[in-house]
């Protein structure tokens, strides 16, 4: 199975938000989906079950972005996790489901007698644990939440310097990623289920008999996250992915580097979809897209995408790392990325430069992207 292709995740999906929907929730099917086949002792049975009724409470009526429950980011990314290994590991499991619990779930979110109550039962859920495993969760998932003085990279670079011995815990952030990944549209299907991506762009580059990409379905509605917000996302995950290999946290692990490949693959295929978006539905002249397409590609083949470029280097994309994403304020990002979702041909370049640098990584395991670190985005040349 595919585990970065968008049409099992809506399965996957749709099967987990129907139990979670029902007026009462079996719980152990949920677990069942979770654990795809692969079995656990009793004891671990029953300590998956109480995280599960933990969480649900813990998250309640939250909602995701795009409308689904809260709760049902980390169920998803435990299944996801848990489809990559050839074992079920408990405490691993755990952490995946409580990854985002210090971060998500806050005294200020509840009266203080149900937060009192809430926090009381992670910790007796927490001794129920043997004593070394207890001290190996603890330490996870003090790796994987964000700090609140943290920038995303500073966040990343501590996390995968906690947990240089800890390859756990970096399969968790993966499997966190790939969730973040295919959860940023809601459709029927994959909308590019069927259709060979590069064939098309070979067609536009090529073939002068060639009417360009004409989709099936008429224009959606603008979702809650455009394509300049999946573009940010995206960009996430090349830092991610980044440090990663700069700093060989994967390499000697083979379930981490399995879910790395997906996340690159699935990174790699909704940036396919961004681009023949806007060929669809907003830009129809075949001479424009054959244009954008190869300025990028000269782009690329300059080395453009193999480090991190400053504004003034005279090409569209220079500078796109640091003039779009790198903004720790979010109102600064949010206004970066609407002047990017306006400029559509800047969105195809970008798209495409992505697929390339997502391509690379598959490609070359010594790839990553020049001038990212724990102390942010830097031009390697000016």
């Amino acid at each position: 199975m595919q585990y970065y292709d968008y049409n099992e995740f809506l399965r996957l999906s749709a099967v987990l938000n129907y139990h979670l929907s029902a007026k009462q929730t079996d719980w152990d099917n949920i677990l069942r989906i979770i654990l795809s086949g692969k079995s656990v002792h009793d004891h671990e049975r029953e300590l998956l079950l109480d995280v599960l009724h933990y969480i649900n409470k813990a998250y309640g009526q939250k909602r995701r972005i795009l409308g689904p429950l809260s709760v049902l980011h980390p169920i998803r990314a435990a299944a996801l996790l848990a489809r990559n290994m050839e074992s079920i590991q408990t405490t691993e499991l755990i952490t995946e489901l409580l990854h985002d619990n210090f971060e998500d779930n806050k005294p200020r979110d509840f009266k203080p007698s149900s937060w009192f109550k809430s926090d009381s039962q992670i910790k007796r859920l927490i001794r129920t644990i043997p004593e070394s495993e207890q001290k190996q969760l603890f330490n996870w998932l003090q790796y994987l939440t964000m700090r609140p003085d943290e920038t995303y990279y500073h966040y990343i670079g501590r996390m995968l310097d906690d947990a240089v011995a800890s390859p756990q815990a970096i399969r968790v952030k993966l499997a966190d990623r790939l969730d973040n990944t295919l959860d940023m549209r809601i459709d029927f299907q994959d909308p590019i289920e069927g259709i060979n991506f590069f064939e098309t762009v070979f067609q536009l580059l090529f073939i002068n008999t060639y009417k360009g990409y004409k989709p099936s379905n008429p224009h959606p509605p603008r979702s809650a996250i455009n394509g300049a917000n999946r573009l940010y996302q995206l960009f996430k995950n090349i830092v991610l992915m980044s440090l990663i290999r700069q700093k060989q946290r994967s390499l000697n692990d083979a379930v981490a580097q399995k879910i790395f490949e997906h996340l690159a693959r699935a990174s790699m295929r909704e940036a396919q979809r961004i681009a023949l978006h806007i060929f669809g539905y907003h830009e129809p002249k075949i001479e424009n897209i054959r244009n954008m397409l190869l300025n990028t590609m000269e782009y690329v083949q300059k080395g453009g995408i193999d480090s991190v470029t400053a504004p003034t280097m005279g090409h569209r994309l220079d500078g796109l790392f640091i003039s779009r994403f790198d903004s720790a304020q979010r109102e600064s990002r949010e206004i970066n990325l609407e002047h990017l979702y306006k400029d559509k041909s800047l969105m195809v370049e970008a798209a495409i430069a992505f697929i390339v640098i997502f391509l690379s990584f598959l490609n070359d395991p010594n790839y990553y992207v020049r001038g990212i670190s724990e102390e942010g985005v830097r031009a390697e040349f000016i």
